[in-house]
């Protein structure tokens, strides 16, 4: 017997006729009456008789009826946990994100993502790059949003939206400042440097490298939040990514784009073997639209 058998001898044998299976399977009794002929057929004996007008089971089908049974509940439950992990119900979704964007885009996307998935939980977390492959092998964590794919590793990735560097800076140092910044025209300020903060770090210091400009280093931070919280306490001005620049942006506290640009992807990455599941990538679509937000 399959499954359709199992179903249509469990609606005739509970509700006592074909007409009332149909009913309350929503399909027509000729459909019934077929379904149940073949598993009849199958089977090579009866599983109802006509008494009276009525379908009455043999001692065969009161026999299969208890496994039957068994089985039509477990495809229930399957069925309602289909339901549930569409709908995200008792889900928990484990994203580890760069501190930048774990103060700003993700709390956002959160946020928005709860008012229609309200019984969705989060297990979130900071990941710096250096450790982004670690948290996923020892499944930490189930994706991390992060600049650069690690090369040579089994995983897959999905593009999120783009990023850029920004310089952070208190409007007292530099009150005159044009919409966008040329690096050259930090010289002279004393400068929180972020050389050693992975992938984007080192996209600063190549752009520093190619235009052979060395600038006044005061304090070198290797987080961008610690660079950030020294800008605002006047130790000096920074670049950082934009996602860090906004989530610290207060009164006093003022950013530009550099001129020219220094823009940078983000990814979702996952271990090839663990893909995002649906609810996860509905997730990483809001994220998304986050992250690209003008």
């Amino acid at each position: 017997m399959n499954l359709r058998h199992i179903e249509i001898f469990h609606a005739v044998y509970v509700n006592g006729s074909v007409s009332a299976a149909a009913r309350a399977l929503n399909i027509s009794q000729p459909s019934v009456s077929k379904t149940l002929r073949h598993a009849e057929t199958m089977l090579g004996f009866e599983l109802f008789r006509r008494t009276n007008g009525r379908l009455v089971p043999t001692e065969d089908a009161h026999a299969l009826f208890g496994d039957v049974a068994d089985i039509q509940e477990r495809v229930r439950a399957l069925r309602e946990a289909g339901r549930n992990l569409r709908a995200g119900a008792g889900a928990t979704l484990r994203i580890s994100a760069l501190p930048s964007l774990a103060l700003g885009a993700l709390p956002v996307a959160v946020s928005r993502f709860l008012k229609t998935h309200p019984d969705v939980r989060f297990d979130l977390q900071t990941v710096h790059h250096d450790d982004l492959l670690r948290k996923l092998y020892e499944r930490e964590t189930d994706i991390a949003i992060a600049a650069e794919v690690p090369r040579g590793a089994p995983l897959g990735q999905i593009w999120l939206g783009e990023g850029e560097l920004v310089v952070l800076y208190r409007d007292e140092d530099m009150p005159d400042a044009p919409p966008r910044v040329e690096l050259t025209q930090l010289a002279g300020h004393p400068f929180i440097t972020l050389a050693a903060s992975g992938p984007i770090g080192q996209l600063f210091s190549t752009e520093l490298e190619r235009l052979a400009l060395d600038l006044n280093e005061v304090v070198s931070a290797r987080t961008f939040y610690i660079a950030a919280a020294l800008v605002r306490a006047g130790v000096g001005l920074t670049v950082v990514d934009s996602f860090t620049a906004e989530a610290w942006m207060s009164p006093g506290l003022a950013m530009r784009s550099l001129k020219p640009p220094l823009a940078f992807d983000l990814h979702a990455i996952h271990l090839l073997d663990r893909p995002p599941s649906a609810l996860a990538s509905e997730f990483l679509a809001v994220l998304g639209d986050v992250i690209e937000a003008p």
